[in-house]
């Protein structure tokens, strides 16, 4: 079977490519710097020619408003189009829990179009919502600055390792399509900010970080399971202790 990862050099993308190639199966990391651009078109048809399985983990470059909408609307038009044309028999898409409860915020209004187009493109799907990355930690610490503080909405987060959300897009990848969406989150569920606690404590970060019930979150306001899965069907089995214990990880 070929399976072609859309975003295969990302994150996400270069451990699922390496994953799979260890299977029986073909694998195509498809990105911008193999040639293949879904935001342009360009490789898409020579990419998912005689493909089964398209593994969508990209993402946008740039969160600013227009430009992320546009990101994901035209690479999903062009990458549909593309795998009606290729025959492809499943299309898998990583998103985010809590997608559609923060549609104030134009990222989440985009990763929301992304999905409907999915839904009603004709091809047999799985959207996985995946909750936040254990590597995150940094970027969402970064994002929370204001007058010195890392402010954090007083909401609660259950972080997965990304080596786990490849595990179960693994297993997803070489399946059969489920036409709905999946959550899937970590083990472990912390406030916001104890998370970012033990994140600073262990990257040696001198950060004074507290809540705040009005702090946004990407733009949009979260209630306190904002970011928890409803109803997960998986749970990655690493803990955030133990991973941000490895040397490489604190960073």
């Amino acid at each position: 079977m070929k399976i072609v990862i859309i975003g295969g050099t990302g994150l996400i993308g270069s451990q699922l490519v390496n994953q799979l190639k260890n299977t029986e199966h073909e694998v195509v990391a498809a990105a911008p710097g193999t040639g293949v651009n879904t935001l342009t078109g360009e490789g898409l048809d020579e990419a998912l020619q005689n493909a089964q399985v398209v593994v969508d983990v990209s993402n946008a470059p740039s969160f600013e408003e227009k430009a992320v909408l546009n990101f994901f609307k035209t690479s999903s038009e062009n990458l549909l189009a593309a795998e009606k044309k290729a025959g492809v028999r499943h299309h898998i898409a990583l998103s985010v829990v809590g997608t559609k409860k923060m549609q104030s915020s134009a990222y989440f209004r985009a990763k929301q179009l992304q999905e409907d187009l999915i839904m009603a493109s004709g091809i047999p799907y799985s959207i996985i919502h995946a909750t936040q990355f254990f590597e995150f930690a940094g970027a969402i610490a970064q994002m929370s600055f204001s007058n010195d503080q890392v402010v954090l909405p007083d909401a609660n987060i259950q972080p997965v390792a990304s080596k786990d959300v490849v595990v179960f897009l693994g297993k997803i990848s070489t399946g059969s399509p489920y036409n709905a969406i999946l959550e899937i989150g970590g083990p472990e569920k912390f406030n916001m900010a104890v998370w970012l606690k033990q994140y600073a404590t262990a990257t040696r970060k001198h950060y004074d970080i507290i809540s705040d019930a009005t702090a946004l979150y990407s733009g949009a306001p979260l209630m306190a399971e904002t970011l928890i899965p409803d109803n997960a069907v998986y749970l990655g089995e690493t803990k955030y202790s133990d991973w941000i214990a490895q040397p490489e990880n604190q960073r």
